[in-house]
C-alpha cells in the first residue's frame, strides 16, 4: 500500500490512479480563476481528484463536480473527496465526457481540465496510463466541444496544455467562440525551454493578460512567483 499524498489541508491516495499527481495538476489547481466566486464547477478528467480538491479549498463554491471515465480512477476520487474537508461540496460521476454532455443540464462557471495530451501513440504497457496520457482518449477538439456546451455564458475555462500546442489550442477553441483572456507560459528553471501553457478562456473576446513563470531557480530551489502560488497546498513551501 503507497503512502497518501500530503498537502496542507487534504490527502491524496493515488496507487489506483494511472496518472499521479505531478506540477501540472498543481499549477492548473492554484492558477485556475476564482475571482468571481463561482458557484458551480467541473472538473473533466478528475483522475485522483486533486484539483476539484485544490479549488474546494481555495473557494465557497457549492458545487464541484467531476468527471472521471477510468474506473479505478473514479473509485479513487470517491474516496479522495470522501476524506475531505469538503466531502459535502464534492461529487465525482463515472462518465466519459460525451454521455456527460448528453445528461447533464447544468452549466458551470469554470470548467477545468488537465487534459491527456501526447497526441504520439507511444505504449507504456499500462493501458490506463496510456489512456490517461494520450490525446486519443479526449482529444482537444471534443473537450472544447463538451466545455463550449456546459460553460455559462459568463464562464470560464482553464486548462493547461504542452506550449507547442498552445497555437493551435487557441485556433481550434476560437471555432466553438472559447478566446483567450489569460496566458501563463511555464518553464522549468531559467535556461530551459518553455514547456507548458496555462490557459484562461471565455465567450467573450479579450484582451490577453500574457505571463511567464519559471518553477526553479535551480535545482530544489523554488522560485519566489511559484512558491506564492503554491503554498497554500505543498506541505514544505
Amino acid at each position: 500500500m503507497s503512502k497518501p499524498f500530503q498537502f496542507k489541508q487534504f490527502s491524496i491516495e493515488q496507487d489506483q490512479c494511472a496518472m499521479k499527481i505531478g506540477t501540472d495538476g498543481v499549477l492548473l489547481g492554484a492558477w485556475c480563476n476564482i475571482d468571481k466566486g463561482p458557484f458551480a464547477i467541473l472538473d473533466i478528467g478528475a483522475g485522483t481528484g486533486l484539483i476539484a480538491l485544490m479549488v474546494a479549498q481555495r473557494c465557497d463554491a457549492e458545487m464541484i463536480d467531476a468527471i472521471e471515465i477510468d474506473g479505478d480512477a473514479y473509485e479513487q476520487c470517491v474516496e479522495n473527496f470522501e476524506s475531505s474537508p469538503w466531502a459535502d461540496r464534492l461529487y465525482c460521476y463515472h462518465a466519459g465526457l460525451d454521455e456527460f454532455v448528453d445528461e447533464m443540464e447544468e452549466k458551470y462557471d469554470l470548467i477545468i481540465s488537465n487534459p491527456p495530451f501526447y497526441s504520439e501513440e507511444v505504449s507504456s504497457g499500462s493501458n490506463a496510463r496510456d489512456m490517461a496520457r494520450q490525446n486519443s482518449a479526449l482529444p482537444f477538439e471534443d473537450l472544447l466541444d463538451g466545455v463550449s456546451q456546459l460553460l455559462e455564458d459568463e464562464g470560464i475555462f482553464c486548462t493547461i496544455i504542452p506550449f507547442k500546442e498552445e497555437e493551435s489550442f487557441i485556433k481550434l477553441a476560437s471555432e466553438f467562440n472559447l478566446f483567450p483572456k489569460r496566458i501563463t507560459r511555464v518553464k522549468g528553471n531559467p535556461t530551459s525551454e518553455t514547456k507548458r501553457s496555462l490557459l484562461e478562456f471565455s465567450f467573450s473576446e479579450n484582451v490577453m493578460a500574457i505571463g511567464e513563470l519559471t518553477i526553479e531557480e535551480q535545482r530544489h530551489q523554488y522560485t519566489p512567483e511559484y512558491i506564492e502560488l503554491t503554498k497554500d497546498f505543498y506541505l514544505k513551501m
